[in-house]
């Protein structure tokens, strides 16, 4: 098993942190367009990365970003269409994309309307087609995710005890989440493993706890503990809330 190397940085509050991630993606971002002429990266839902988009379309970042390069992808989406207040993809169109010159072929989101099973097919092969992958257990390469947890220390969809966690085949797949009564689609562990770059944004004394185990006991059993990529490597983005229970 790959030894994961934890790099932690911590903000002084939610708004920092955000601005924070903005540089991570616009340092990387030029470095990939430099070298290949393209950047690929996956987003996540929720409040934090709401502040990542809020600052990469603020006036210091958004002209800085060869958005014509960029191609944005989700990690996990509810079974709801693009204008559903609860839309993973509809965040970040309102707070983001909205906001960016970014080409709409250029934004890959999940189509939640077509419910769980067809969904999590359908991104699965719009994936494969970008990335040219046809070998059924391949899996390719993005240069940048960005993850958020969750106070029971699920990422994505991949919640504590959900089939989910065990895929092993599937680039993306539906998952029933008992604790929602509800279906999610949500890239699964191979494929997020195999990114170049990991970023996890954590914001919030309520998710202190979980943070805490999910560093400093490794036999937590917490999904974002599966988290591995091939790098080795995964960088943590948290505010001080978060950290509160880091020194204790």
């Amino acid at each position: 098993m790959t030894e994961i190397k934890n790099f932690l940085f911590t903000y002084e509050n939610i708004m920092e942190l955000g601005r924070g991630g903005a540089e991570f993606f616009l340092k990387h971002c030029l470095k990939e367009t430099e070298r290949k002429g393209f950047f690929t990266v996956v987003l996540s839902g929720g409040d934090t990365p709401y502040r990542l988009y809020t600052a990469l379309a603020s006036n210091e970042f958004r002209e800085r970003v060869p958005w014509d390069k960029v191609h944005l992808f989700w990690g996990d989406e509810r079974c709801v269409g693009p204008e559903h207040p609860e839309s993973n993809f509809g965040l970040a169109y309102r707070a983001l994309i909205s906001r960016v010159d970014i080409p709409q072929q250029n934004v890959h989101r999940i189509k939640g309307e077509l419910g769980p099973a067809e969904a999590a097919l359908d991104y699965e092969g719009e994936i494969r087609r970008f990335f040219g992958v046809t070998e059924p257990y391949k899996a390719p390469v993005f240069d940048m995710v960005f993850l958020g947890m969750g106070d029971d220390g699920h990422t994505l969809s991949l919640y504590p005890d959900t089939k989910a966690l065990s895929e092993e085949e599937r680039l993306v797949t539906e998952n029933y989440v008992e604790k929602l009564g509800a279906y999610r689609v949500t890239m699964t562990l191979p494929l997020v493993n195999n990114a170049s770059f990991v970023i996890f944004l954590v914001s919030g004394k309520g998710k202190s706890g979980a943070l805490k185990q999910v560093l400093s006991d490794a036999k937590a059993g917490y999904p974002a503990q599966l988290v591995r990529p091939r790098t080795g490597e995964v960088r943590w983005l948290i505010d001080r809330g978060a950290a509160s229970e880091l020194a204790r």
